[in-house]
């Protein structure tokens, strides 16, 4: 990226001039953007944003820890990339300069997070321990049971809400290396499946429910235990080196399983992995391959509505209602498909959640970063959850389904946030 205007970095990558100088102010992005509609300040807008980032790359304002901020506040959703009508991307802007203040003064905890944990699956998995333990001791059951959790800080009585109920193994330790085809069809393709850490760690069941019904749909699955982050909290936290680091890991494993396509159940996985080819573009050894990896990558529900997908003969009996995650919606243009698959469950009545759409302001760490404003994106996400009066809210993405499950709690709502595929795995096993 090369900036045509006097460049006050010239060390370092920056957005190119074309992707902020057309910016005409004309505020289409604005009610689109959740921050914004929270504060009403035009600094959490994504007009604001752009303004920032051109005034910063021309010279005439410095990068501040105030600016950086600014930057940080935005939660990616990708809404005002979207609704910009000249093509300015604000989202990607602000994720480009967290990546130019990281050139500018790189975080030693980056280094850290970044290269050593998120990079270990084991070590990753190691410092999940305290969480099974105050899990599995019933630590957690006695917890809340006795209201001790209610005399918390309301921030971090909602970090507590947000843990699933932690698995006693996790999905890397439970599915197996390559699962063989089951059902009628017998074996039809041989896919390989991306594994990511929050399925991983926290959401197994959903793991191990997406290998089911890829194998009973006639797929042998191949599943790499060593697969490491796909990169996105990297790309949040603007460590763009990081993210090339994990990504010519995971091409190389993936390389050698001669599968014909590469899955994941997770949108934010997804949204990533298929941007391995933008990250790696200018590399001459890697740029090829990205490519061709990233063009191999499907998010499972698109996989599974354009294959010859089997209807359950069980049931699952409620209503459902179904939340978009962003870097699925916006980011990959996946909507249809997985709402196709609730509605060829039997006993289960779909419900559109009025503006399914919006973000539920989880962004991976927003509940611990910026709290006020994530609690209140996603008592509006509630507030619109709540007319479908659902049993059931399903969302694929990890991310999403934790921050609603705090909504749930926040609200008194009386639903269970599930992926969509889990719900296609009851079905079958209800048979």
């Amino acid at each position: 990226m090369t900036c045509s205007s006097p460049n006050p970095f010239p060390n370092f990558q920056v957005p190119a001039e074309a992707e902020y100088l057309y910016c005409i102010r004309c505020g289409k992005c604005l009610y689109t953007c959740p921050t914004y509609r929270e504060s009403w300040r035009e600094t959490d807008s994504p007009r604001g944003r752009v303004f920032l980032a051109r005034k910063l790359l021309e010279g005439e304002v410095e990068l501040t820890p105030n600016l950086t901020e600014q930057m940080y506040r935005c939660l990616a959703c990708e809404a005002c990339n979207e609704a910009c009508t000249v093509g300015i991307r604000p989202a990607d802007i602000a994720l480009q300069l967290r990546w130019l203040a990281q050139q500018a003064e790189p975080a030693k905890w980056k280094e850290i997070l970044f290269h050593k944990v998120l990079s270990n699956p084991g070590l990753m998995e190691a410092g999940t321990i305290p969480l099974r333990l105050y899990q599995l001791l019933g630590f957690r059951t006695v917890a809340n049971a006795l209201g001790i959790t209610s005399l918390l800080p309301k921030q971090l009585r909602d970090m507590e809400r947000q843990l699933p109920r932690v698995p006693a193994k996790t999905a890397r330790s439970q599915i197996a290396d390559v699962t063989e085809a089951a059902g009628p069809k017998g074996q039809t393709a041989r896919v390989g499946y991306f594994l990511g850490c929050a399925q991983n760690l926290l959401l197994s069941e959903g793991s191990k429910a997406t290998v089911r019904v890829l194998a009973r749909n006639g797929n042998q699955v191949v599943t790499p235990k060593s697969a490491q982050c796909c990169g996105m909290p990297a790309i949040g936290y603007g460590d763009i080196d990081a993210v090339r680091a994990f990504a010519k890991f995971n091409i190389e494993l993936f390389e050698k399983l001669d599968v014909e396509v590469i899955l994941t159940d997770c949108a934010t996985c997804g949204s990533t992995l298929k941007e391995y080819g933008h990250y790696l573009k200018d590399d001459p050894v890697w740029a090829e391959r990205a490519a061709e990896f990233s063009a191999r990558v499907q998010d499972i529900s698109e996989y599974l509505a354009s294959i010859e997908l089997e209807k359950p003969q069980g049931k699952v009996e409620g209503r459902v209602t179904y939340h978009d995650p962003c870097h699925l919606v916006r980011a990959q243009g996946i909507s249809d498909q997985p709402r196709k698959l609730l509605r060829m469950i039997d006993g289960l009545e779909f419900v559109e959640m009025e503006k399914a759409d919006w973000c539920c302001g989880s962004a991976g760490t927003q509940i611990i970063t910026h709290y006020e404003t994530s609690m209140g994106v996603l008592d509006k996400k509630m507030a619109n959850a709540a007319t479908a009066e659902p049993d059931y809210i399903a969302s694929g993405c990890p991310g999403c389904q934790m921050q609603l499950t705090v909504g749930c709690k926040r609200t008194g709502l009386k639903a269970q946030v599930v992926h969509p595929v889990q719900l296609l795995d009851w079905a079958y096993r209800d048979e």
